[in-house]
């Protein structure tokens, strides 16, 4: 955004990266301009330096890095196996590693996860520390901060679940001693994680449905709460969250799990969108690839998009493991409606492998109109399952344990969980249903890999297009960029890709 761009006439390399801009000498003298000395005075001025943290969003699900580096190294998801794409799948991704360069963004690699979140992280900080003084409404100012506060929470969470350690930056790059950090352990980073939630949760968020769309509840605090915890391994916060935003009543499940998606539903859904990527290709101009890449190949069906490159699909083996009575099931499909109106075999038109099953979950056939499907980021259906999880950790396959992950299975038309079992079998079967009901949202590779369940699942998901993926153990977290490591000298690659 031109806004914060201006923010150093020079900026050092971690500090330019966090800004989205070009890396520079290591011995670049630094200075703040007029520029910043003058903004963050008005409530126009602390609006449109909020607008510049949310900005960072469009570099994480715009490309959609934050979707399809997980989705593409699990075992729900592959691409088609062009060179690049095929790296996180194949597990060829190394520290100096990009793919699909475009317009500043390195798209689908885990760079790109770095970069967005630094850069949102960056200009958080500067709300954080400049809008206290800006003269303005204070309820609204406090709410500003407050979801300053969340979004870097957010932020901090994307790089913790990518990477591990990471570097913990809770001030803005004023000099070079405030743009140099070394990496922190990941307990104090989950620790400075709780902290931002906690702060953003005394900003008095409006609740659901008074905040504006795409804009954090204050139950979305708690929803992040929920998931941050559940990736501490801290259960008993984890359940305390989640219960919490199950007692607020704002939120429920959709009764019909294809209206989640629906591009026709988006208001409705976000009954069980606790929060998303809101995409609007008209304005503000936030849209995604997802679409065009889920659908078949040369735009050949007119119920997926006006335009797709059959560029991502499942694997067979994930939609066979399906009880044929889910519901759930039918956001995957073998078949299309071409524009002739004939129902055909996608067989018969993808490029790469019959073995491959269409996604669903975000189609839009009338796509001009400006109607995409916004991405999931928290659902409902996320709390029951982390209550299940949590509750069931601590206390053991309980009552309440089975009540919660029954509530989704419910509403996936399936039969209720057959009661007795033990901890590991219950636990092994919220895994599972994680897997059924978030999939293609970028959730089941973060689930494989705190459960160190990766180096045996992923071995098994392979088809002709993949018949073999060498995952390692090194690969429970991404290398650090090597720019990074290059322009920061007290950053250290994560011991693993050393």
């Amino acid at each position: 955004m031109k806004l914060l761009k201006n923010t150093f006439k020079k900026i050092i390399p971690l500090a330019a990266l966090t800004l989205g801009l070009g890396s520079c000498q290591l011995d670049e003298e630094i200075y703040s301009s007029i520029f910043v000395e003058s903004f963050y005075k008005t409530a126009s001025d602390a609006e449109k330096g909020l607008l510049a943290v949310y900005d960072a969003l469009g570099g994480l699900y715009g490309g959609p890095a934050a979707t399809m580096v997980p989705d593409y190294s699990a075992d729900q998801v592959y691409p088609r196996g062009v060179v690049g794409r095929n790296s996180l799948t194949l597990f060829t991704v190394e520290p100096t590693y990009t793919v699909q360069k475009s317009a500043g963004r390195t798209n689908e690699s885990p760079q790109q996860l770095w970069i967005s979140s630094y850069s949102g992280i960056e200009k958080a900080n500067w709300i954080i520390a400049k809008v206290p003084d800006a003269a303005m409404d204070e309820t609204r100012k406090k709410q500003i901060i407050g979801e300053a506060y969340f979004l870097r929470a957010f932020y901090l969470w994307t790089l913790a679940k990518n990477f591990g350690d990471v570097v913990i930056k809770t001030e803005p790059s004023v000099t070079e001693a405030k743009a140099y950090f070394p990496k922190s352990p990941k307990a104090d980073v989950y620790r400075q994680i709780y902290s931002d939630l906690d702060a953003a949760s005394q900003a008095g968020l409006p609740s659901y449905p008074a905040n504006e769309k795409g804009r954090p509840s204050k139950e979305a605090v708690d929803a992040l709460y929920a998931k941050a915890a559940l990736y501490n391994e801290d259960w008993a916060k984890a359940l305390e969250k989640a219960q919490g935003v199950m007692a607020s009543g704002k939120y429920a499940l959709m009764p019909n799990v294809m209206d989640v998606y629906s591009y026709l539903k988006e208001d409705e859904a976000r009954l069980e969108n606790i929060w998303a990527f809101e995409a609007d290709p008209i304005t503000p101009g936030n849209s995604h690839q997802l679409v065009g890449l889920t659908g078949p190949v040369g735009s050949a069906g007119v119920e997926y998009a006006k335009t797709s490159y059959g560029s991502m699909f499942a694997f067979m083996s994930f939609f066979n493991s399906f009880d044929p009575k889910d519901k759930r099931r039918q956001l995957l499909d073998t078949t299309f409606l071409d524009k002739a109106g004939k129902w055909v075999p996608q067989k018969s038109i993808t490029p790469i492998t019959t073995d491959a099953v269409l996604i669903k979950k975000y189609q839009d056939p009338v796509s001009s109109t400006g109607l995409i499907p916004n991405i999931p980021i928290f659902r409902m259906a996320d709390m029951y399952l982390i209550a299940a999880e949590a509750e069931a950790r601590l206390n053991g396959a309980s009552a309440k344990a089975y009540e919660y992950i029954n509530i989704v299975r419910t509403r996936a038309g399936l039969p209720e969980l057959t009661k007795g079992l033990g901890k590991d079998a219950f636990l092994d079967a919220v895994i599972q249903e994680r897997s059924w009901e978030f999939f293609a949202e970028g959730d089941r590779w973060y689930d494989l890999t705190r459960t160190n369940k990766y180096l045996t699942v992923i071995p098994k998901a392979v088809n002709s297009v993949y018949p073999s993926r060498p995952v390692q153990a090194k690969h429970k977290y991404f290398p650090i960029p090597q720019d990074e490591i290059n322009a920061n000298p007290q950053l250290e690659q994560n011991p693993d890709w050393k």
